[in-house]
């Protein structure tokens, strides 16, 4: 029965990596171009206002820079680094060095959460990323020094985020929709001052415009940190970490299915590797007990001990 929830779990929090897997086609296709900033903030900051609004409920005492820290560590930082990274490294690269995000994660669950790490965690973590090298690689690149930086910072980020998040928890009283409206605000704030720094403003929004914010708002924020953040509570942080695997596999089957690309042999040879490190990276059911176990000796009885001088003298006193 556990072993069926942890699965159901898994599956449902699986659905936040294939939903951000869509963020770059819908950036790309329905957003304003070349404003990557204004979809991350966009994405992140109304929608934590308005589960905010819906909680009416801040945070207290040492949530307030908890709050602060997992939403700059899960959703503003790590963004903000993705997308500076997506733009300086062609060819996938940023999905590469990404993907050394659950090595990260089984790294720091050991040093923080106690996390036993096991061989199988460590095969799990060389096929991720060989699977993603598989389905993303394009040949030669070079490589841009900022651009490996922000992408090996967006990996810390997100294992950082996991690891605090499942090593804090929830406080009591707080729903899940309000501990996500925390971090969804918090980190839409910070990355605010860059949007409005570095990017101009739109001239207008048209109606693809509108519909690309709503799906990013609603489906791209929203829903799916909800049901990240409930996965890290339901899960171990490394098997919630496997899971992220997923966001490139569906952004390139997006791109073959909508945007008529290409998909190799390879390709489909990497998502298979991925999805058998997705799950290799699930925690496993246990072990069921030995149905032959060592039965007590059988108690004896003085009518079943053998004739005895001691004894015959004991029983006549």
């Amino acid at each position: 029965m556990k072993s069926r929830q942890n699965g159901l779990t898994a599956a449902l929090t699986g659905l936040a990596p294939a939903i951000w897997g869509s963020t770059y086609l819908v950036t790309t296709e329905l957003l304003p171009p070349d404003r990557p900033l204004l979809a991350t903030t966009m994405r992140a900051l109304p929608g934590g206002l308005f589960l905010l609004a819906l909680g009416r409920k801040l945070p207290a005492g040492i949530w307030w820079w908890r709050a602060l820290v997992l939403g700059v560590l899960n959703i503003g930082a790590f963004n903000f680094l993705l997308f500076v990274a997506a733009y300086r490294l062609p060819g996938g690269i940023a999905a590469m060095i990404m993907s050394a995000q659950p090595m990260f994660v089984v790294i720091l669950a050991a040093l923080f959460l106690g996390d036993r790490i096991r061989a199988v965690h460590a095969l799990a973590c060389a096929m991720g990323t060989g699977g993603v090298v598989l389905l993303v690689f394009k040949g030669a690149a070079s490589l841009d020094a900022i651009g490996v930086l922000a992408a090996v910072g967006g990996a810390l980020c997100m294992a950082s985020g996991i690891t605090l998040t499942k090593r804090w928890g929830r406080p009591e009283g707080v729903s899940l929709l309000t501990f996500t409206g925390w971090q969804l605000t918090a980190g839409g704030l910070v990355l605010l001052p860059f949007w409005l720094s570095l990017e101009d403003l739109p001239n207008g929004l048209t109606g693809s415009n509108v519909i690309g914010f709503t799906y990013l708002i609603t489906l791209g924020a929203v829903l799916s940190y909800i049901v990240w953040f409930r996965g890290i509570e339901r899960l171990p942080a490394v098997a919630v970490s496997f899971l992220a695997l997923g966001s490139p596999v569906v952004a390139t089957l997006l791109g073959y299915f909508v945007k008529d690309q290409t998909l190799s042999a390879l390709q489909i040879v990497g998502m298979a590797v991925i999805l058998l490190a997705v799950v290799l990276g699930q925690p496993r059911p246990p072990k069921p007990k030995s149905e032959e176990t060592p039965s007590a000796p059988p108690r004896t009885t003085d009518s079943h001990l053998p004739d005895h001088p001691a004894l015959e003298q004991e029983r006549s006193g």
